[in-house]
């Protein structure tokens, strides 16, 4: 039974990691046409900063950090593909 309800979750998980990919894409589009750098450290930081305070466990702040990190990380990436107009999944 659990590990049907972790499969779920799961799912759930790709589902929204795939729509905040897409809202990624958009903003690099954004970023382009506004000229700016596709890497902005203080939205990050506030980024990690906020899913911190939203934190209520069991996983600590540390692996919280960890995972946006990561998150972050693939979203820059696509940003950088919609700078150079290469928004094809691969």
């Amino acid at each position: 039974m659990l590990r049907v309800r972790i499969d779920e979750l799961d799912e759930q998980l790709v589902r929204l990691l795939s729509v905040r990919a897409e809202c990624a894409l958009e903003i690099g589009r954004e970023k382009k046409a506004a000229g700016l750098d596709v890497y902005q450290p203080a939205r990050e930081a506030e980024v990690l900063a906020h899913v911190q305070r939203l934190n209520t466990g069991p996983l600590d702040n540390g692996a919280i950090r960890r995972l946006f990190e990561r998150v972050i990380d693939e979203a820059r990436r696509l940003e950088r593909r919609a700078d150079t107009g290469d928004d094809e999944i691969g």
